[in-house]
C-alpha cells in the first residue's frame, strides 16, 4: 500500500503554487488512464469534417424540403440582427450558468479547481455531448475522467456527478410540471392539449415521486446485503449488485439536497443554464416575428428536448424535429416561422458552442498534462526530502 505523500498546510499561501489543485493522494491518480471517447487522428479529423458538412447540408437543404419549406433559409437573411445578437448573448450566459453550477457542486470540501479549469472541463464535456448525444453520456464520461485526473476519488466523482445531474434536471422536471399543469388548467396562456401539457406534467410528477422513493434507499445498501448475498447464492449476489443503482441515486439526491440547504449561490447556475437557453429560443422567435407566450416556449422547449435521448449521430434532427413538432402542436405560429426559429436556436445553442468546446478539449489535454507534471515534481521533491 503506497504511503500518502505529505502535504503543506492548506493555509500556507505557498501551498497553492506548489500543489496546484489539491489532490487527496497523488499515488491514487492513474495518469495513464486514456481520455475517453474522443481520439484525434487524421481519420477522425476527416470524418469529423465530413460529419459537419453533412450536418450543414441536412439543415440547409434536406430538412426544409421535407417540411415543404424550400424558402426557409432565405428568411434567415431577413432576421433582425439585434435579436440575433441578443440570442448570442443569451448563449454565453447559459453556458456561464453551467460552469457556475459545476463550480458549486464539485469545487468544495478542500477540492480546488480554478474557474478556467472548470470552464475547460464543462465545455469539453458539452462538446462530447454534442458529438455523441445519447442523453449526454459522452460528456459525463469525459467530465468524470478529467475529475479523476484532477485527483478526485472515483466514488466521490460518481456521487457528485449524480448530484450535479439531480440539480440540473430537477429544474427541468419542475418547469415541465409547473408549465404543463398551468397550461392544461388555463392558469397560463396557451394550448390546453393534454398530450403536450398534462401528460408531460404527470411524467414529471412521477419522476419526482421516484426520486423521493430512491432517496429513502440507504446509500450503503450494497454493503448491508453482504451477508444475504453470501447465504443465498448467485441470484442474491446479482440482487446485491443491482442494489448499487438505487443506493447511488439516493446518495446523489441526498448530496444535492444538502447542497441546496447550504445556500451556495453557485447552485443557481442550473436555473441560469436552462433559463438563458430557453431565452435563446425566445430571441430566435423574436428575430423573425412574434414569439409564443412564455409558458408555450418553455413547454415546447422541454418536450422537444426529450428527443435528445435518441442515439442519433450528433443529435442531428432529433431535437430539431421534436421542438418543431411540439410548437406545431401548440399552434399559434406558422409552420414556416417555427422551423426557422427552431433552426436558428439550434445554431446558437447547439452548433456554435461546439467550436469553443473543441478548443476547450485541447486546452484540457494540456491542463491534464500539467497536473501530471506537477504530481511528478511533488513526488520527486518529497522523495529528495525523505532521502
Amino acid at each position: 500500500m503506497p504511503t500518502p505523500l505529505p502535504r503543506p498546510p492548506r493555509d500556507d499561501p505557498r501551498a497553492a503554487q506548489l500543489m496546484g489543485p489539491p489532490r487527496p493522494d497523488d499515488d491514487e491518480v492513474d495518469d495513464d488512464e486514456e481520455m475517453p471517447l474522443i481520439k484525434v487522428t487524421r481519420r477522425t479529423v476527416v470524418l469529423g469534417g465530413l460529419f459537419v458538412v453533412l450536418c450543414i447540408i441536412f439543415l440547409a437543404a434536406v430538412l426544409p424540403q421535407l417540411a415543404g419549406l424550400g424558402d426557409t433559409w432565405k428568411q434567415v437573411k431577413q432576421g433582425d440582427p439585434l435579436w440575433l445578437l441578443v440570442a448570442g448573448m443569451f448563449t454565453a450566459l447559459s453556458f456561464a450558468g453551467y460552469v457556475l453550477l459545476f463550480q458549486g457542486v464539485y469545487v468544495r470540501d478542500g477540492f480546488r479547481l480554478s474557474a478556467v479549469e472548470s470552464y475547460q472541463i464543462t465545455m469539453a464535456g458539452l462538446a462530447a455531448t454534442r458529438v455523441f448525444a445519447a442523453g449526454g453520456a459522452g460528456g459525463i464520461a469525459l467530465t468524470a475522467w478529467a475529475l479523476r485526473r484532477a485527483g478526485m476519488p472515483k466514488r466521490v466523482v460518481a456521487d457528485q456527478t449524480l448530484a450535479f445531474l439531480v440539480l440540473t434536471y430537477g429544474v427541468y422536471m419542475a418547469a415541465v410540471v409547473v408549465g404543463g399543469f398551468g397550461l392544461y388548467f388555463g392558469i397560463l396562456p396557451g394550448s390546453q392539449d393534454w398530450a403536450i401539457t398534462l401528460l408531460p406534467a404527470i411524467i414529471g410528477v412521477v419522476a419526482f415521486a421516484l426520486a423521493v422513493l430512491a432517496s429513502l434507499t440507504p446509500p450503503d445498501l450494497q454493503k448491508r446485503l453482504d451477508g444475504y448475498a453470501r447465504r443465498h447464492g448467485r441470484w442474491a449476489r446479482i440482487a446485491q449488485k443491482a442494489s448499487n443503482l438505487p443506493a447511488a441515486l439516493s446518495s446523489g439526491i441526498r448530496i444535492s439536497v444538502n447542497l441546496v440547504r447550504s445556500g451556495d449561490p453557485a447552485l443557481a447556475g442550473s436555473i441560469a443554464y436552462w433559463g438563458f437557453n430557453i431565452a435563446i429560443l425566445w430571441a430566435s422567435f423574436k428575430a423573425f416575428g412574434e414569439a409564443p407566450p412564455w409558458a408555450v416556449i418553455v413547454m415546447g422547449y422541454f418536450v422537444g428536448m426529450l428527443a435528445n435521448l435518441l442515439p442519433l449521430p450528433g443529435g442531428v434532427g432529433g431535437v430539431d424535429g421534436g421542438m418543431i413538432g411540439a410548437f406545431v402542436a401548440f399552434g399559434g405560429e406558422t409552420k414556416d416561422s417555427i422551423v426557422v426559429a427552431v433552426l436558428t436556436y439550434r445554431l446558437f445553442a447547439f452548433y456554435l458552442p461546439t467550436i469553443p468546446g473543441a478548443v476547450a478539449y485541447f486546452q484540457l489535454r494540456r491542463t491534464v498534462a500539467r497536473w501530471k507534471e506537477e504530481r511528478a515534481t511533488r513526488k520527486t521533491t518529497v522523495q529528495a526530502a525523505q532521502a
